[in-house]
């Protein structure tokens, strides 16, 4: 075998993009891949039918034996003599991703000595896409595949020629009716180079001195065209790994027929002077080079082409700006070889090329192309060392100048701070008088480090004025607003509606040494606003723990009589059992008074909100420690686990289904609409809003929480800063990364990032190819607004007119073109079948 050389090159480029150029050594793509060593797991692998449990699909496994099942997959049904394509019986291999196999190995059962079972031939077809099959055939079009002749020996079959493949089925083959057992095993390496298909003319027959020379491609697995002669949505003999000899009329595989090797096209046949090819991949790529392996027998009227020009297609139309390259001339070597064309970086999912005639006959052996990952965030720089050095050289020296620029503004900042709060601390005593509320708040803290660390990923936080700007924990900035109309918002703040998150921490602080931690407790419950009553602690039993956060922990518990303890206003629908199950948050009897005074607060804000589709605040216990609050319990957890394959939830495969019907998730996110319109309603900003804080209970109901930063389970969706704060990043708009500004239009895109894993089944992270660090960098594309910047992709259940018209809105830069809540529900129920 000759060999095609795909070299994995890795290119570091000044802003630190990789790119990987993939071509294939197909003389050692001869790896196992995985039956015997366990990388394929059981769930990969399937069958037809099984003829009891212990010969199911997954004891298929070539020289392979774990103890368990009689050590090979049998139908369970006698296999009967049938040469046709009606062959019903199967065992199917999913290697998750494209595959060039050259290599097939079968065994018979062995059943620990007592095995005879074993197939004498089989047949073997294969899919790319799961959906469209086809028949393997040699090279002479056999289609049959000599077996095993006793169940022990391994035997192992060269596929000439090679598939590309995800999907591949053995299909036991007998002269009559037999029991039969296999083991497999399938040999290859991975498939890179992303072409999953091209469509050109059906190669011609030339008459050369007499002798017949069939230039077709005759191992294309696509689909032929009779009328139009074209080959369409398959791959064949450009990418078999096998190249053309000099002399045409010669083939690299004995005894095959004059011409084999190449697919030729004569000039007569195409009076456009080119032929049309279209290469379609797998996804969007950066393309470097194309090969095209040619021959140049000028002296029997076989030329390379004269030029080709190359069109790239991204969306749905192809660009209208082609590459063209011309090839010079040789009049001399009639060798055939590789012509490198450079495709300029170009970034396409399809490519249609063009080849123009230089000759009477134009023939072609191979196509590779090399191409990296398309990453719209970066782009290649081809620049030669000397200027690439000085580049570096002067970033450097900007970046240390940015340094000295931000340790002196850190510096003033800091000085400025702690004179901005002694003066909003004087005006905030002389105006809070304390009137309807048991208590005061004293002193508002500006910056971070002055400010309470909270338990909760609800940070109780009041925004100063309405255009106020956090100085952020990444990008630091002076502040610049006014005192004056800050603190006239800050005056009404104990008589306006409170917030689930602002842009500034409060802290809650004694008036006087007289004002005690226990006197803010039992002062907490008295006003008009507040429905929560002391729940007796006896009367609650630890089940499990649910979580754990920094400052305390969330327990699942029973609480007896607790209806008896819930207003009228706060009554759960449909539940009168006893004891209830229950979702108990307590704060650590260590935690400090930040931490202390925080929790109190979320207590008195939750205790304001009563709508279907927010978790309730049921009871508290605060006369004594630990403090605790205890809301209702969702008996399906989270939703982020509930969507996501494989769901322990479910009862079985059907309502597995059942959930994952785009109406189903819809609704879902409706349910979440709503919930976020009654909090924007009350200028309350969630500010963690994802699946893992919606909650599921009976009949699919949604209810929006906060316990997601308290689980272990999600610790890798927040981003710790400083080794202090930690920010859901994946899910914050621009402007709360950079900026720190919170507000509903912030939640709005937390909103989009969630419907985005909703209609995904939660299946994968956020910006799940993109590091922690590239993410932040992305926020500032979406600053810079020069069209870089990189958005989700559409999730493959979600309507086009979902994704563009309502998710892409909700990451709109600009924050008031973002839709708001109630906007965004009725679309939603406008696209629910």
């Amino acid at each position: 075998g000759l060999i095609i050389f795909r070299l994995m090159i890795t290119l570091y480029h000044p802003e630190g993009q990789s790119c990987l150029l993939n071509q294939l050594q197909v003389e050692i793509c001869r790896y196992p891949l995985g039956m015997t060593g366990g990388q394929i797991q059981d769930e990969d692998i399937s069958a037809s039918s099984q003829w009891s449990e212990s010969t199911a699909a997954r004891f298929g496994r070539l020289d392979f034996d774990n103890g368990d099942g009689d050590g090979a997959w049998c139908p369970n049904t006698m296999s009967e003599p049938q040469l046709s394509d009606g062959l019903k019986e199967y065992l199917q291999v999913d290697l998750r991703s494209l595959h060039f196999i050259t290599l097939v190995g079968t065994q018979g059962r062995h059943a620990d000595g007592m095995g005879k079972e074993f197939a004498q031939r089989y047949r073997i077809n294969y899919s790319r896409d799961g959906n469209s099959w086809m028949g393997w055939h040699d090279r002479k079009g056999r289609q049959v595949i000599e077996g095993n002749r006793n169940a022990y020996d391994v035997v192992l079959k060269d596929l000439e020629p090679p598939i590309i493949a995800r999907f591949v089925r053995f299909m036991p083959v007998t002269d009559h009716s037999m029991f039969v057992c296999m083991r497999v095993e399938l040999y290859g390496c991975e498939w890179l180079d992303g072409l999953i298909s091209y469509s050109i003319p059906d190669g011609q027959q030339m008459v050369y001195s007499g002798l017949s020379v069939f230039l077709n491609d005759s191992v294309y697995d696509g689909a032929s065209a009779e009328r139009s002669e074209m080959l369409t949505k398959g791959l064949g003999q450009l990418t078999d790994g096998t190249w053309g000899l000099d002399d045409f009329l010669h083939s690299n595989i004995y005894g095959m027929w004059p011409g084999y090797d190449y697919v030729g096209w004569s000039n007569e046949s195409f009076h456009r002077g080119y032929v049309e090819t279209i290469f379609q991949f797998d996804h969007v790529r950066n393309f470097t080079t194309m090969k095209v392996h040619c021959s140049n027998m000028f002296s029997r009227g076989v030329r390379m082409f004269r030029k080709v020009t190359c069109f790239f297609q991204s969306g749905s139309d192809y660009e209208g700006d082609p590459v063209t390259f011309r090839q010079a001339d040789d009049d001399v070597n009639q060798a055939a070889r590789f012509v490198t064309v450079p495709l300029g970086d170009r970034t396409a999912s399809a490519i249609k090329c063009r080849f123009h005639f230089n000759d009477l006959w134009m023939l072609i052996s191979e196509v590779a192309f090399q191409s990296g990952n398309y990453d719209p965030t970066h782009k290649v720089d081809d620049s030669n060392t000397r200027i690439l050095i000085g580049c570096l050289v002067a970033i450097i020296a900007i970046l240390l100048t940015i340094i000295v620029i931000i340790l002196w503004r850190q510096v003033w900042q800091k000085m400025l701070e702690k004179a901005s709060r002694r003066m909003l601390d004087d005006e905030l005593t002389a105006r809070l008088a304390v009137q309807t509320q048991a208590f005061s708040f004293i002193h508002s803290s500006l910056s971070s480090e002055g400010g309470s660390t909270s338990n909760s990923t609800y940070e109780r936080i009041f925004p100063l004025c309405a255009d106020y700007q956090e100085p952020s924990r990444l990008i630091r900035k002076l502040p610049e607003f006014a005192h004056t109309s800050c603190k006239a918002i800050a005056a009404n703040i104990s008589e306006g509606a409170p917030h689930y998150a602002e842009a500034d921490i409060i802290s809650l602080q004694e008036s006087s040494d007289s004002y005690s931690i226990t006197a803010v407790n039992m002062n907490l419950f008295s006003g008009s606003d507040s429905s929560m009553r002391e729940f007796p602690r006896e009367k609650l039993t630890f089940k499990e723990k649910l979580g754990e956060g920094q400052f305390g922990e969330v327990h699942l518990c029973e609480a007896e009589n607790m209806l008896d303890f819930v207003d009228e206003d706060l009554s759960l629908a449909g539940i009168d059992e006893s004891p209830l199950l229950v979702a108990v948050k307590t704060l650590r009897e260590d935690a400090n008074k930040n931490a202390r005074n925080d929790f109190l607060k979320e207590i008195r804000i939750m205790s304001r909100l009563r709508d279907p589709n927010i978790v309730l605040l049921l009871a508290v216990c605060v006369d004594t420690d630990p403090l605790c609050m205890i809301t209702e319990y969702m008996e399906n957890g989270d939703l982020n686990q509930f969507l996501s394959p494989p769901n322990p939830q479910t009862k079985s495969g059907t309502e597995q289904r059942q959930i994952s019907r785009y109406g189903k998730l819809i609704s879902m996110a409706v349910q979440i609409t709503s919930g976020m319109k009654y909090l924007s309603s009350l200028n309350f900003v969630h500010r963690d809003l994802a699946t893992r804080n919606c909650l599921v209970g009976k009949n699919y109901t949604i209810k929006i929480a906060d316990f997601g930063m308290s689980r272990n389970l999600y610790r890798g969706d927040y981003y710790r800063i400083q080794g202090r704060a930690v920010l859901p990043i994946r899910w914050m708009s621009w402007e709360s990364i950079l900026l720190g500004k919170f507000t509903t239009a912030s939640d709005v895109w937390a909103f989009g990032v969630t419907l985005w894993e909703i209609l995904t089944l939660c299946k994968e992270q956020p910006y799940c190819h993109l590091s922690d660090e590239q993410v932040i960098e992305n926020t500032g594309e979406f600053f810079r607004d020069q069209g870089k910047q990189v958005y989700l992709p559409k999730p493959p259940r979600c309507p086009d007119a979902v994704y563009s018209d309502l998710m892409l809105s909700c990451w709109r830069r600009n924050a008031k073109q973002r839709p708001s809540f109630q906007e965004i529900q009725t679309q939603l129920l406008e696209s629910s079948p």
